[in-house]
């Protein structure tokens, strides 16, 4: 039977958003964006620079300015190693403040960071370095990290590669050309779907920085607002979060959510109060979804134990789609017979399609599109040719996608 490719009109809780408008390649586009991620955190550091912008857990604490400061002199560091536009550098080093400032000191000095998750092992670490052509490595732990005059780089646009994200799961990962526009317009959808206030946002961040949805989906979307990044690495540094920092969300994988749920349980039991946490936000793709020990309802409901404030979401996406594409309140999903299977709607301009001989019924591989994915793999026409059906991207993951744009996982019938 032949393939049919049938697209969905946007509808759902997150269908639309005022500025979007359809390019003339069919994608659903902001109009109104800076031109570049540095201009819009540029823009943030003026606003909120008293503010403190991260917060490392036994380490460092920066304020925007501080931050800003740093990372500058990262960058003219950089630029005195040779370093420049689009040049790639390689951020490879454990999540922290130090992290943040290396990353954004790649940024500044107008290169393309690559994220190069410090968890890798090192034969794979190696081959991600070595397939971006990375022009410098910041990092390991302990190395000196570049430093010069302070210097900014502000030449870029939204069409030119941003940053270089490698996909996790295989042992070959592959890299993902993320641009400003793609980063640019993930950070709009997220403060958007997770209504991310401006006054204050506490954001504790579980999620690996290397990755999209740690990077992209919470870090970026933080500063975007104003907010303050938390950051540590146990639950014990977790309770301290709470409890210290005033923190008002938190956010990680399912799994990473599950470990911590027997020792939150037990701080929870012994007088720690959660109450002012109002939005969890779990990142999920299909093999960390696969991955958790706990069943989505059954950890909404754990999570609600201990956070019995918070507003619980959902959201599913891919590195191809900077982290995110589907969301869910989880809520709206608790007394659904099928709760576990559901993905969510999409949401930020992102426009599904099926892909398949069942796909008129509703039924087939999940296709998306919008400003968030990515234009094509790094140095890989061959991969590009074939996960896209011209501005589609095949997801891999098989649904279903009801009449309200509710999208589902489960497995195809194969007729």
């Amino acid at each position: 039977m032949s393939q049919l490719l049938v697209e969905y009109p946007l509808t759902g809780p997150h269908a639309w958003d005022n500025p979007l408008a359809r390019g003339v390649d069919g994608v659903l586009r902001y109009g109104n964006l800076t031109p570049a991620l540095t201009e819009l955190l540029d823009l943030q550091v003026h606003a909120f620079g008293s503010r403190e912008a991260v917060v490392e857990i036994g380490g460092p604490r920066l304020t925007y300015r501080e931050l800003w400061h740093c990372a500058s002199r990262i960058a003219g560091g950089l630029q005195e190693h040779g370093i420049g536009y689009g040049d790639r550098v390689a951020v490879h080093m454990p999540s922290g403040a130090r992290w943040v400032q290396a990353f954004l000191g790649a940024l500044l000095s107008g290169a393309v960071p690559v994220l190069v998750h410090d968890g890798l092992p090192e034969a794979v670490a190696e081959r991600v370095i070595a397939d971006s052509r990375a022009d410098f490595v910041l990092g390991p732990k302990g190395a000196e990290l570049p430093d010069g005059a302070a210097y900014i780089d502000d030449g870029a646009a939204l069409g030119d590669l941003a940053l270089l994200s490698y996909t996790s799961g295989t042992c070959t990962p592959k890299g993902v050309e993320l641009t400003n526009e793609n980063l640019l317009s993930a950070v709009r959808s997220v403060v958007a779907a997770l209504d991310l206030p401006t006054d204050g946002l506490r954001n504790l961040v579980l999620l690996p920085l290397a990755h999209a949805s740690g990077c992209v989906d919470q870090l970026l979307p933080t500063f975007a607002v104003g907010g303050t990044v938390v950051l540590t690495r146990d639950a014990r540094g977790m309770a301290e979060a709470i409890a210290a920092e005033r923190i008002d969300m938190v956010s990680a994988t399912p799994r990473i959510f599950a470990s911590l749920l027997p020792e939150l349980a037990e701080l929870r039991a012994e007088g720690l109060c959660t109450e002012g946490i109002a939005r969890i936000s779990k990142a999920g793709h299909r093999a960390e979804r696969a991955a958790s020990p706990v069943a989505p309802v059954e950890l909404t409901a754990e999570l609600r134990g201990v956070f019995p404030s918070a507003r619980q979401w959902s959201v599913w996406g891919a590195t191809e789609t900077s982290g995110i594409g589907l969301a869910v309140d989880d809520a709206e999903r608790a007394d659904s017979s099928d709760a576990a299977a559901v993905l969510g709607f999409p949401f930020g301009g992102t426009e599904l399609a099926l892909w398949g001989p069942r796909a008129t019924a509703g039924r087939g591989e999940l296709l998306c599109r919008g400003p968030n994915v990515t234009p094509r793999y790094w140095n890989d026409p061959t991969t590009t040719a074939a996960r896209f059906t011209g501005t589609w991207f095949h997801t891999g993951d098989q649904v279903t996608i009801d009449a309200d744009g509710l999208v589902r996982r489960g497995a195809v019938p194969v007729e």
